[in-house]
């Protein structure tokens, strides 16, 4: 019967054969329609014009890249734009709980325990991603199946590919490169873009391979000289890392007396301190303090310094105060066999490592991890002080990591009946359930530190003692506050903490009080020097001409003469980067 036709009809006739034949073949306006999309998912990853050609030039190569597997435009347009949306997701949780966009060195951390802490704490948030990539997973399995467009040929895609490429390059380049967006990680915007840019920066794939500083000049910079002592009778010197504690002065919230003399004691100096972390990781924190270098210049490999940077660094904290004849000491609220703590502690050159698990009794492991109360821990660290101190009367350097604070805090921790009017005074600030039992915590923190440092006093009625006390990071539950209080855009606002630095036995003639500078945390130990009177060798006295420089932007600080310091640090074996096994000893640059 087909001979009955004419042509035009016979060939509509085949038409209609081959689309019923591909029922789901796409019709002409689809790919538009796909595009559209696309562009769609892309603006609302972005929330930026400032990279969007570059996002649209990373979609387009995703797009080429993916149509050498399904052969059509169509699906490869459809399946870049999902994951497009499930990078901006993945990024979106991130920021959430990190404050930080999602990169590609960050995947690997999903196998270094990261995965397990993040179930642990939050399976809620675990629950909906694992949802939400369920539903893209089916969204591509149909788009795999059912959405035949029309076979592109092959010299076709290797030219979409290759135009692609270039406008990679090009967009990728005008952009500022990768710089540029380690600048903007912690805005709320461009998060696919983001990502898609560490995918090719070289520099990124070169930190993951070993340890190497991202900020760090081609020239060394010559080391000041050493800064002699002002004063003869060097004190005790306590770091208490607070964990999870900032100010919440910080976001408008107004606090009581107690807390405001832990946070800005009247007779010290106090400000506020930029951390590089929000919501977890203390440890980068602790690096950052004890050896004066941000974590953040080591990239991906901040997660793991611990454990590969044992051995690795040869100027810190507790090594200088060595040198002067102190005896140094940590008192961790973790166990020993938490995270490498014990070998990096002792490559520092901490020589005592009290952990948890190795207080005498009445110390109890056991019960006191039930809470991780601050007065049950901090009154056996200073129990282990004191009793150094009668061992001993060299002075000390004792560094205290408590854990009291850490989320999440959707349970209470204080006794009933206690700090009930605290709890009160927090809801009638901000009716939050977390926040309530955050600012409670904060008030028993605070009540044992006032009771312990008038102990301290009495017991050691001649010993002058400096005492820093600052918090690590902020808590997840600050997001919350943000949110719920609508304040203005402010990107560092979550990595903003609190330093203050008292005296005991010591005249108050002797110590800068009052509000002070905003500082980087990278700074504190060497400021904690300044104040105690205490020499400083030729790096911290390098280091401290760098305050004014960088103040409270350490990694951040665009500053040449931080980079040329980091040089100098690398040159002289002080920072070993060299592979292999790290080495013990470094030589010594002549001082200007």
């Amino acid at each position: 019967m087909a001979w009955i036709f004419s042509a035009p009809a016979r060939r509509q006739a085949v038409t209609i054969v081959e689309f019923r034949s591909h029922p789901a073949t796409l019709n002409h306006m689809t790919l538009p329609l796909i595009l559209l999309a696309a562009i769609g998912v892309i603006l609302l990853a972005e929330r930026s014009a400032r990279h969007l050609p570059f996002a649209i030039a990373a979609l387009s190569l995703c797009a080429a890249a993916i149509s050498f597997i399904v052969g059509d435009f169509d699906r490869a347009i459809l399946l870049a734009g999902l994951l497009t949306a499930a990078i901006a997701a993945a990024s979106t949780i991130k920021h959430n709980y990190s404050a930080l966009k999602l990169v590609v060195t960050d995947l690997p951390l999903m196998f270094a325990g990261t995965a397990r802490f993040f179930v642990a704490q939050y399976p809620r948030a675990v629950l909906s991603a694992l949802a939400g990539t369920a539903v893209l997973v089916l969204a591509a399995i149909g788009t795999l199946i059912h959405g035949t467009g029309p076979s592109i040929p092959l010299d076709v895609r290797v030219s979409f590919l290759s135009v692609s490429l270039i406008c990679v390059a090009a967009a990728f380049r005008k952009s500022g490169g990768g710089t540029s967006f380690q600048r903007i990680m912690a805005q709320r915007r461009c998060f696919y873009s983001t990502f898609m840019a560490s995918l090719i920066d070289p520099h990124s794939w070169r930190q993951a391979g070993r340890l190497a500083l991202s900020d760090i000049a081609s020239d060394p910079l010559p080391l000041m000289p050493p800064v002699p002592a002002r004063t003869f009778d060097y004190p005790d010197i306590v770091v208490i890392q607070h964990e999870s504690i900032f100010d919440p002065r910080i976001y408008g919230l107004p606090i009581e007396p107690t807390v405001e003399a832990f946070l800005s004691p009247r007779n010290g100096l106090h400000g506020i301190l930029n951390v590089d972390i929000f919501g977890g990781g203390s440890w980068q924190s602790e690096f950052s303090l004890l050896t004066g270098l941000s974590s953040a210049s080591f990239g991906s490999r901040a997660y793991h310094l611990f454990k590969q940077g044992a051995g690795r660094f040869h100027n810190s904290l507790p090594h200088a105060l060595s040198a002067l004849g102190y005896r140094t000491m940590l008192a961790s609220s973790c166990r020993r066999s938490f995270l490498h703590y014990d070998a990096f502690y002792r490559s520092i050159g901490m020589h005592d490592r009290l952990f948890a698990d190795d207080f005498p009794p009445p110390f109890d492991v056991s019960q006191f991890e039930t809470t991780n109360s601050d007065a049950t821990f901090l009154k056996a660290a200073f129990a282990a002080h004191a009793k150094g101190i009668a061992d001993d009367p060299a002075p000390r350097f004792l560094y205290a990591l408590t854990n009291f604070n850490h989320g999440p805090h959707n349970r209470r921790l204080a006794a009933p009946g206690h700090f009930e009017s605290e709890r009160s005074f927090a809801a009638s600030s901000l009716p939050d359930d977390q926040y309530v039992e955050y600012y409670t915590r904060l008030a028993e923190t605070a009540s044992t530190w006032e009771r312990l440092k008038s102990e301290l006093a009495t017991n050691f009625p001649k010993r002058p003692v400096i005492i820093v006390h600052y918090g690590d990071h902020q808590p997840v539950m600050a997001k919350r506050i943000e949110r719920q209080l609508t304040l203005p855009d402010d990107a560092r606002r979550a990595f903003r903490t609190f330093y203050a630095i008292e005296t005991l036995n010591i005249p108050p003639d002797q110590l800068v009080s009052g509000p002070g500078a905003n500082l980087d945390i990278a700074f504190l130990g060497t400021v904690a020097l300044q104040q105690a009177g205490l020499p400083l060798d030729p790096i911290f006295a390098t280091r401290a001409s760098l305050l004014d420089h960088c103040r409270e932007t350490y990694f951040a600080s665009p500053s040449e003469r931080k980079r040329r310091f980091h040089r100098t640090l690398v040159n002289l074996g002080v920072i070993d980067t060299a592979p292999g096994a790290p080495r013990s000893r470094y030589a010594r640059m002549p001082t200007k």
